[in-house]
């Protein structure tokens, strides 16, 4: 199991060595000069050359990449001379020399990500101050995700070939096919502005439910009525149910098309369809922050409220994916020798499907989350940017903007790290959990 850890760690090294060289040299070949933006737009022609030099841009730039390295890297060399490139700038770097190579000092130094070219701050205390938003943002959003998008993909999965079945794929293909920006625009538009502070819920969906529901009763009656009284009661719920679900989503699916209807072609209030019920609003903001200042006392104040909306939008894609995994998982577990004995032997459906099926069909699913939940932290620019979450991805977008190429090389790395982190971790889970996996 060691040799299978530490090939899992190699390997992650190899990709973030690959993921620095590939961003930093894609970015140094884009053209434009930093010391511009550094020195401002009154800058001399000397102050830009003293900018270059201090930035080491008047090196080739392979040099430059080696630095970078250089100042990445744990383990890295510095001299005392304040002239070279390489001197150990106690303002920068923390850490403790080791030995002398010649003329310089092998140091063990926490990793040096550099300045902000644009706001001159540290990129790490950038990245470190706007992290923990993302983190949260994610990790909410992946909770929602995998919890409905289990309980999706197994209902699909048992219902197979069912009405159901079908709607949860239907929702699913809209689900992946929307793109982020457009689904929050919409939740912010509707949920965080117009039913804010009153919600108006329309009365037919209610209605072809209700109607939907009568009609699965009268069928219910219709069709078993020999059926004895227990078989009856338990049949009863599951028909009943269907026809309302049926009828809630065909009402919905009619008041959506009038909605459309009347906002593109003008159409005039059609009667019942147009009707609403006021309700209470979502009490919830397009915009604010999980964490708030007091304006007295000036502590921190948790609000969850304003993660809903964020969380809920950006888990929408990965919720739509681990739904038509598990999904498909679970048809091809369902299907295999054991579950035919477990069924056998007498065991209940909810056993069988809860502890024997699901549990085998999750390695698929667990796989997808795990790398949502990094790529999440990368693809919430949007989100972050709608609901002005002061995150990382906001970070980002700024740093692209203001061509600011230590922040991007530096949100790059963090998120490629998060990437091979979690891969890593999954890989030892599996690897202690199937032991072919380490034979291979």
């Amino acid at each position: 199991m060691g040799k299978f850890i530490l090939k899992k760690v190699f390997y992650g090294i190899v990709i973030l060595f690959g993921v620095i060289t590939g961003v930093f040299f894609l970015q140094n070949s884009t053209g434009g000069n930093p010391a511009l933006l550094v020195g401002g737009q009154n800058a001399t022609d000397e102050i830009i050359q003293n900018i270059e030099k201090d930035l080491g841009l008047d090196l080739p730039l392979y040099k430059r990449y080696f630095l970078y390295l250089n100042d990445l890297s744990p383990i890295s060399f510095h001299n005392d001379d304040p002239e070279s490139h390489i001197f150990m700038d106690t303002s920068k770097y923390e850490g403790a020399n080791m030995f002398n190579v010649g003329e310089n000092t092998l140091y063990f130094k926490y990793p040096y990500l550099r300045e902000s070219y644009s706001s001159k701050r540290p990129v790490a205390d950038i990245i470190f101050s706007t992290l923990p938003d993302t983190v949260y943002l994610a990790f909410a959003a992946v909770v929602i995700a995998f919890f409905f998008g289990v309980v999706f993909g197994v209902i699909s999965a048992l219902k197979k070939g069912t009405f159901l079945d079908n709607s949860t794929f239907i929702v699913a293909v809209a689900g992946m096919s929307a793109p982020s920006f457009f689904t929050a625009a919409i939740a912010s538009q509707v949920f965080g502005e117009i039913w804010s502070e009153q919600s108006e819920l329309p009365i037919f969906p209610l209605v072809a439910m209700l109607f939907a529901l009568f009609i699965g009763v009268a069928a219910f009656l219709y069709q078993n009525k020999k059926r004895v009284k227990t078989e009856k009661k338990s049949i009863t719920v599951g028909l009943v149910s269907l026809w309302a679900f049926k009828g809630l989503l065909f009402g919905v699916a009619i008041w959506l098309f009038y909605i459309v209807g009347y906002s593109i072609f003008g159409f005039e209030n059609v009667p019942l369809l147009g009707e609403v019920i006021i309700g209470p609003g979502t009490g919830l903001n397009v915009t604010g922050q999980l964490f708030v200042p007091d304006d007295y006392t000036g502590d921190d104040i948790l609000h969850l409220e304003n993660l809903i909306l964020p969380a809920i939008t950006l888990g929408v894609r990965p919720l739509a994916l681990v739904s038509q995994l598990t999904r498909s998982s679970m048809l091809d577990v369902m299907n295999e020798d054991y579950i035919r004995t477990a069924r056998a032997k007498g065991l209940s459906e909810f056993k069988v499907v809860f502890k024997h099926a699901l549990k085998n069909a999750m390695n698929p699913v667990i796989t997808a989350v795990s790398g949502s939940f990094a790529s999440l932290l990368a693809g919430a620019v949007f989100v972050e940017t709608i609901f002005s979450w002061n995150g990382i991805g906001t970070a980002l977008l700024d740093a692209i903007n203001n061509s600011d190429l230590p922040t991007i090389l530096g949100v790059t790395i963090v998120i490629s790290t998060f990437f091979v982190l979690i891969n890593i971790i999954v890989d030892i889970v599996y690897g202690f959990l199937d032991p072919r996996i380490r034979l291979k």
